[in-house]
């Protein structure tokens, strides 16, 4: 299996490395990557720069897709319009899994990707996921077959957790959850 996280300018720093670091942890070749290509990718709030090593690549099996960090709601969403911008053209020829923490799926709803579809998103973003056409639920990680969302920021451990049960298998996913003393927590919501 090979994962590719996506970085765009004002990306949420923990929406990208909480899933980055536990599907590497669990033996999946993960990688840091943007629409342009290799570069240095500015985090929200000028809180870091991380280095994508590769181009967003349609024909990976797993990507993911993390919210925006921004001091303001407006800010935030014009963040994940911009991302919306550059990373639609690429997802919607995609065959792979996407996954989303957090603002990810509204990013993807403002891309009109996932309009229809079971999603989740930070508590805060419920009602403008609804108003996309997405259905909305409320749980830490909702699984709608190719599309697994995962909802506030601190979730992307449980995500990355959520896929390699699910991916790689529960031996896997359970090695990594006690590497990292983590003990996931919430509701996962699947699909019937």
């Amino acid at each position: 299996m090979r994962a590719q996280v996506v970085l765009f300018d004002g990306f949420d720093p923990l929406d990208a490395i909480g899933p980055y670091e536990t599907l590497t942890a669990g033996g999946v070749q993960t990688e840091l990557v943007s629409a342009e290509g290799p570069r240095d990718v500015p985090a929200g709030l000028g809180l870091l720069t991380l280095k994508a090593t590769a181009r967003l690549d349609p024909q990976a099996d797993l990507i993911v897709v993390p919210g925006a960090a921004a001091l303001r709601e407006d800010e935030t969403f014009a963040l994940l319009s911009a991302g919306a911008a550059t990373l639609a053209p690429t997802l919607k020829d995609t065959t792979a899994i996407i996954a989303t923490v957090c603002g990810g799926s509204l990013l993807l709803g403002i891309a009109g990707l996932i309009k229809g579809r079971n999603a989740t998103t930070n508590h805060l973003g419920l009602h403008a996921l609804e108003s996309m056409g997405v259905n909305a639920i409320r749980a830490r990680v909702v699984d709608d077959g190719d599309l697994v969302t995962a909802a506030g920021v601190s979730s992307g451990l449980d995500l990355g957790l959520y896929l390699l049960d699910r991916e790689v298998g529960a031996q896997q996913a359970l090695q990594v959850e006690e590497l990292f003393a983590h003990e996931r927590r919430g509701t996962a919501w699947r699909a019937a």
